[in-house]
């Protein structure tokens, strides 16, 4: 089973660019993407529609081009339910949950703390009620958790450290939530399979950051550590252009 997850920075700019040869290339078994900045009303169709898959999405519902997910899918869920416990943080479209026969497939868009650290306490919230979340899920079957977690979790998960430690994605507070996610039995794909590798996801837009790879690695595939032994690869394809981020995938034969 091949599961892309990517941060478009809106999807009606990338669908200008490579975007759909790129998911063709792909031909993923569940494409989760972030941040489509998609707004409607109606609930009633999405910009782009595979042939071949189930479409899911969320958008915003405080502002518009603002926040979203949406995730494509060869397989139809048993079930799919969107934001968190009783659908909490699905006003801003941040996370869909798609229940298959194997494990629960949980793609979110967590909120950055913001300029000035202004969304901090919201954001250390949130990753209270999504570990809350994730564990309940864990108790029924396997989980598998991926998205844009916007936090680079150690020195070697970005380019520039000692300039960002007061900077949102790098504070020692998302890290220790982080840190706290994995000892609760999650498991960084990525990095267990690649410890010492240095590879980013996003790179800012200012100072060619992306030319010079000043990047962060801030896009995760977790899973819950009674799968672990079923991932066959973890990647981030920074050959991919047209967002600020780059695509990651995972293997995993479930």
């Amino acid at each position: 089973m091949k599961i892309i997850s990517f941060n478009v920075n809106g999807i009606r700019a990338i669908l200008q660019k490579n975007f759909i040869e790129d998911f063709n290339k792909f031909d993923a078994d569940i494409f989760f993407i972030e941040e489509s900045k998609y707004s409607e009303n109606e609930h009633l169709n999405f910009p782009f529609e595979p042939e071949g898959y189930f479409t899911y999405w969320t958008v915003s519902k405080l502002r518009k081009g603002y926040s979203g997910v949406t995730l494509f899918t060869k397989k139809e869920p048993i079930s799919v339910h969107y934001g968190l416990k009783e659908g909490k943080y699905d006003e801003e479209g941040r996370l869909i949950t798609a229940e298959y026969d194997n494990f629960f497939f949980v793609g979110a868009y967590v909120p950055n703390s913001g300029e000035g650290l202004k969304r901090l306490d919201f954001r250390m919230q949130f990753e209270n009620d999504l570990l809350e979340y994730l564990n309940e899920l864990k108790k029924i079957k396997p989980v598998i958790y991926t998205g844009d977690l916007n936090v680079a979790h150690n020195e070697i998960d970005i380019k520039n450290p000692q300039a960002n430690i007061h900077n949102a994605g790098f504070t020692k507070e998302e890290r220790e939530k982080f840190t706290i996610l994995l000892s609760n039995g999650y498991i960084d794909t990525f990095r267990k399979l690649y410890p010492q590798e240095v590879k980013y996801s996003w790179w800012s837009y200012r100072f060619n950051a992306r030319a010079n790879n000043a990047g962060w690695r801030i896009d995760y595939f977790l899973v819950s550590e009674d799968i672990i032994s079923k991932v066959k690869d973890s990647k981030i394809h920074n050959d991919i252009y047209g967002s600020d981020h780059c695509p990651i995938e995972l293997d995993i034969d479930l």
